[in-house]
């Protein structure tokens, strides 16, 4: 395992310094001809640039969603890798929202492919789909742990579309968005140092009530990914009443609410949240 510290200690440290607002990087086809920047590869790169030179000593956090730049093929892949690289570099903490599931090799490599020091699309953390079984993620919570890597695994996600599968009951007795939680915990609980947060973090939206959900405060703590804040409806007042005991460790991930403001005011529009995340921790 790496020396240098875990990625759960590096968000820990990320909140207490600059608070819980990560910048989604989402170059939707309306945004870019907002910002006067062409639908292709070099406008999504732009798109990219722009957000991370506004981000940066912002905020801690900022979250690319892969598929908008996946969809211009390779030169696109290419615009996310320099976006992605610039953004490390000027020290912010990169959450590639890229969903990744499957089993076994092919798993693999998509951990390698997003986890590994050096590597081309090189991120802090990986976002994985845990449907086909937790099992199929453990040489990815492998990879990541000896890399200081992070993983973020859905677990209670806000769509309409996932409320019956994630909300059945297992054959524990619990919803499939705790018996999840439970088991990565488990893990976490076995490989990380006693006080520290954990690097295997979780999605769980911002509009998800946790009873309906059947979720509750878990432990060891671990980084939350809440999407939702902003223009999905949740608002930064509304942090605490959502995340109850667990709000420290959230992520407040907003990409259009802030992106909307055009690359003149972005800057200023990222301040304004970090403001109002700021008075609700007091």
């Amino acid at each position: 395992m790496s020396s240098a510290a875990s990625f759960g200690e590096r968000v820990r440290a990320a909140l207490d310094r600059f608070g819980p607002l990560c910048v989604g990087i989402d170059p939707h086809a309306s945004l870019l001809e907002a910002w006067g920047l062409d639908a292709s590869a070099a406008g999504v790169r732009e798109f990219g640039l722009r957000v991370v030179d506004a981000a940066a000593d912002r905020v801690g956090m900022v979250k690319p969603q892969v598929s908008f730049f996946e969809r211009w093929g390779s030169a696109g892949f290419a615009a996310l890798e320099e976006v992605m690289a610039v953004a490390r570099a000027a020290g912010l903490i990169v959450i590639a929202d890229a969903k990744r599931g499957d089993i076994g090799s092919t798993m693999d490599a998509y951990g390698q492919a997003w986890l590994t020091p050096g590597s081309p699309l090189e991120a802090d953390a990986l976002t994985v789909n845990p449907f086909l079984g937790i099992g199929t993620l453990d040489d990815t919570f492998r990879a990541a742990e000896r890399s200081g890597k992070g993983v973020f695994v859905l677990a209670a996600t806000s769509n309409s579309e996932a409320l019956a599968g994630q909300r059945a009951i297992g054959t524990a007795g619990a919803t499939v968005s705790a018996g999840i939680i439970a088991e990565v915990s488990q893990r976490n609980d076995n490989t990380t140092p006693d006080g520290d947060w954990a690097s295997l973090g979780f999605v769980i939206g911002a509009t998800v009530d946790w009873a309906e959900a059947g979720i509750r405060p878990f432990s060891p703590r671990a980084p939350i990914l809440g999407p939702g804040f902003g223009y999905q409806g949740a608002q930064p007042a509304d942090l605490v009443r959502r995340f109850g005991e667990m709000a420290p460790c959230v992520i407040a991930g907003e990409s259009r609410s802030l992106l909307n403001a055009g690359p003149h005011a972005l800057d200023a529009a990222i301040e304004a949240r970090v403001s109002e995340y700021r008075s609700t921790r007091g």
